[in-house]
């Protein structure tokens, strides 16, 4: 298996020799362009694969790169020892486009250390986390004699940033293979440096896009304007009727089935750092949060359903004017959902709400996007205990339990299927800058990364099967 090494001025020179080979190897799978989205490195994401089946077979674990419709699945395995737990532990090694490049500081796919925070595309979302675990488990092997407290499945698949089509069958055909207690997942985030953080619950996702015809060409607005519908201005209409003056989402029937925050999670969240209403204003470099109307910006981002407007387009957008009626106008829009609401009935709500608001003059199509289902477990369960023990060790600090703004939505696939649980730990922080220019992972979070994993693994192991 081939290892190239960070060159001796990037390294974090308080690093044991152990360290910085940790530190070599995670170099060399960030150096793997695995975009998914983007056909010309279909190669890259298979030649990433094939490294970490390489990797987890070196530790002993029988491991193969498992064919699909678009790009491989790394599955891997520990000897199976009965009596003992069985924990999947999921992760994605493709990762998002690298643009806008110019943005960078240094090449995303030549990973560099600096104020100790390692710089590459993937860093953290998702093959530093993932990763972490692998190591966590080579380090008890390595311990143990070949042996692990429990029984250990590896997951890794490389269309999580495409939408995991490929997952959703995969996981299907081979529910037998897959069985498992418990899952685990480092796909998620901290709440603030120093916070070890579990994520109890994803919110769902339900996509769609809207496109306005107008003229069947763009009309000169001088000679035309007074009499004909602009497809701009008729998008701009449908977007203002979707919420109200509270912050409310106004589609009739968004908010049924929803259920109340519950007393604790008010209580707790309420004390999670950087998560105030002042600390996301500073966060974000916005001059105040703007929430639905009854709830703090927490809330709204752990608990509440939300409808937001990703894109928009229409019309001239070079230097200088271009005096037009633009021929049509577009607007993508997702929606974060929460239990109590499906994406496949939140779509139709949306379909006949802007059917509702759609202006004369103009047509108006709706898109379908892809979604999926809101999932939250129970943070206090046995296995959910034995997670903030181990993020506790780890961390030094007693973790907080939230719910996670964003969505994987082949975690509720996988409980639906697999009928386990996730526990969800992870080591991303706030300015991580995932999915942007300048995607980092601090170096001490990977680190303690792999210490949790050993942690994580020893205390489910001493759970009764």
């Amino acid at each position: 298996m081939e290892c190239h090494t960070l060159p001796v001025d990037l390294k974090p020179q308080a690093w044991s020799d152990e360290g910085m080979n940790r530190l070599d190897q995670l170099a060399t799978l960030l150096r793997f362009p695995s975009i998914s989205a983007q056909k010309e490195h279909a190669r890259d994401v298979s030649d990433c694969s094939d490294w970490l089946v390489d990797k987890l077979s070196g530790m002993g674990l029988e491991a193969k790169a498992c064919k699909t419709p678009l790009h491989p699945i790394v599955l891997a395995r520990s000897p199976r020892e009965e009596g003992k737990p069985t924990v999947l532990i999921y992760g994605h090694y493709d990762v998002q486009p690298v643009d806008p490049v110019e943005l960078w500081e240094s090449d995303p796919f030549e990973p560099e250390v600096r104020d100790g925070k390692i710089y590459a595309r993937g860093a953290t979302d998702n093959k530093g986390q993932l990763f972490a675990h692998i190591l966590g488990v080579e380090e008890l092997l390595r311990q143990n004699g070949g042996h692990l407290p429990v029984n250990v499945i590896f997951l890794l698949e490389g269309e999580e940033e495409v939408g995991s089509g490929s997952l959703s069958q995969f996981i299907k055909e081979h529910r037998e293979e897959l069985a498992c207690d418990v899952i685990v997942v480092s796909d998620t985030g901290m709440a603030a440096p120093d916070t070890p953080t579990f994520s109890y619950g994803l919110r769902g996702l339900a996509g769609a896009e809207i496109i306005v015809k107008g003229p069947s060409a763009d009309l000169h607005s001088g000679v035309f304007g007074g009499a004909v519908a602009n497809p701009i201005a008729a998008l701009a209409e449908i977007i203002a009727s979707f919420h109200d003056e509270e912050g409310r989402v106004a589609v009739r029937g968004f908010y049924d089935g929803v259920e109340p925050i519950a007393t604790w999670e008010r209580s707790m969240w309420a004390t999670v750092p950087g998560m105030s209403n002042e600390e996301l204003a500073q966060l974000t470099g916005v001059e105040t949060v703007v929430t639905e109307a009854g709830f703090t910006g927490a809330e709204c981002i752990f608990a509440r359903p939300t409808l937001e407007i990703n894109g928009i387009g229409g019309g001239y957008q070079g230097e200088g004017s271009k005096t037009i009626i633009p021929s049509h106008a577009f607007a993508k829009i997702s929606c974060r959902l929460v239990p109590g609401q499906q994406p496949e009935r939140i779509e139709t709500l949306l379909e006949e709400h802007v059917k509702k608001h759609s202006p004369k003059g103009v047509t108006v199509e709706f898109r379908r996007g892809h979604g999926g289902n809101a999932y939250v477990c129970d943070p206090n369960s046995e296995f959910g205990l034995a997670a903030q023990q181990a993020l506790e060790e780890a961390f030094g600090h007693k973790p907080v339990l939230v719910r996670e703004g964003g969505s994987i939505p082949i975690i509720e696939e996988m409980k639906r299927v697999l009928g386990a649980d996730a526990l969800m730990l992870g080591m991303c922080l706030p300015d991580a800058r995932i999915h942007s220019p300048n995607e980092n992972f601090p170096v001490d979070l990977f680190s303690k990364g792999i210490d949790m994993s050993q942690i994580l693994l020893r205390r489910l192991g001493q759970i009764k099967h």
